[in-house]
């Protein structure tokens, strides 16, 4: 079943909102780079899930552990920014889309040289 365009427009602005809120307002140590790669709205607008792709990719426990001791703060910004009647409540992932993509490349690349 395809996103209703209603939660794709909301999907867009919560990405949005929230890589802004991470580059101006989240302190994170340097040389670790936070990427929202995907953003996720539950039908009834109470949960997005927010996929994190994190550089490098060793610091991605880092970059949770970071996202959830901030999550309230973050939650507190993108409720003022946001102009809906039910606000949803973030619920960050970290996205290992390219990890797993490297992984699949390396095992053809294998595969094919054998």
């Amino acid at each position: 079943m395809s996103v209703s365009f209603r939660i794709q427009k909301i999907n867009s602005l919560i990405r949005e909102q929230i890589g802004e809120i991470i580059t101006r307002e989240l302190d994170i140590k340097l040389g670790v780079f936070l990427t929202i790669a995907k953003v996720d709205t539950t039908r009834d607008l109470r949960y997005t899930h927010i996929f994190v792709s994190v550089f490098p990719e060793k610091e991605g426990n880092y970059a949770m552990v970071a996202l959830e001791n901030e999550k309230g703060n973050i939650q507190r910004i993108l409720n003022k920014r946001l102009n809906m009647k039910i606000l949803p409540k973030i619920i960050f992932r970290l996205d290992k889309t390219e990890a797993e993509a490297d992984e699949i490349e390396k095992i053809l690349r294998e595969i094919k040289n054998q």
